[in-house]
């Protein structure tokens, strides 16, 4: 059954090497006949989470008025989510981790999304996604979404270093394997 996609992509830098993996990513999933929406997070202004518990009593809703009220409607519409996101200082770009936290304000985490992917690049050659991986998958388990994968691609430094790899058919092949 084809499900509706929301796909994050938190990179500062348009048209780039992440961008170019969520969208390799997204054309697998359009294959099966999925709905994806992509959401460039460099376009909006999304303050952070001011822990003020606002939410908690005013049915969900946020007491900041920002940029943040058109991804709710689609996190609503969400049966998956994807993080595509550059990974800076070992962990996702601060653009990403804003949704994240912005998510308290759906305190009662009744949400639709049910399973969700990662998507990132770095330019270190080294072991930088492990950080990254462990904190994805801590927030995966405690909101109970099924990761269905990751895909990781390092050594992209300049913009379309990414083109040509085999991070690019992984991305798609996950993409297909959503349905």
């Amino acid at each position: 059954m084809p499900m509706n996609i929301l796909v994050l992509v938190g990179s500062p830098r348009a048209s780039g090497n992440t961008e170019i993996l969520a969208d390799a990513f997204i054309k697998g999933a359009m294959k099966n006949g999925n709905s994806v929406d992509k959401v460039n997070l460099r376009k909006l202004k999304i303050d952070g989470c001011l822990g003020c518990r606002y939410c908690i009593a005013h049915e969900s809703k946020c007491v900041l008025r920002d940029d943040m009220d058109q991804i709710y409607p689609l996190i609503d519409n969400a049966d998956m989510i994807v993080f595509a996101t550059p990974v800076y200082f070992y962990t996702m770009s601060a653009q990403i981790k804003a949704v994240i936290d912005r998510l308290y304000a759906k305190h009662n985490f009744d949400f639709k999304i049910n399973k969700c992917a990662l998507l990132a690049v770095a330019a270190d050659d080294g072991d930088v996604f492990e950080p990254l991986i462990s904190t994805y998958e801590h927030i995966v388990s405690y909101l109970k979404w099924e990761n269905v994968g990751m895909v990781t691609a390092n050594c992209v430094s300049n913009k379309g270093d990414i083109l040509g790899r085999d991070e690019l058919k992984l991305a798609e092949q996950l993409g297909e394997s959503i349905s």
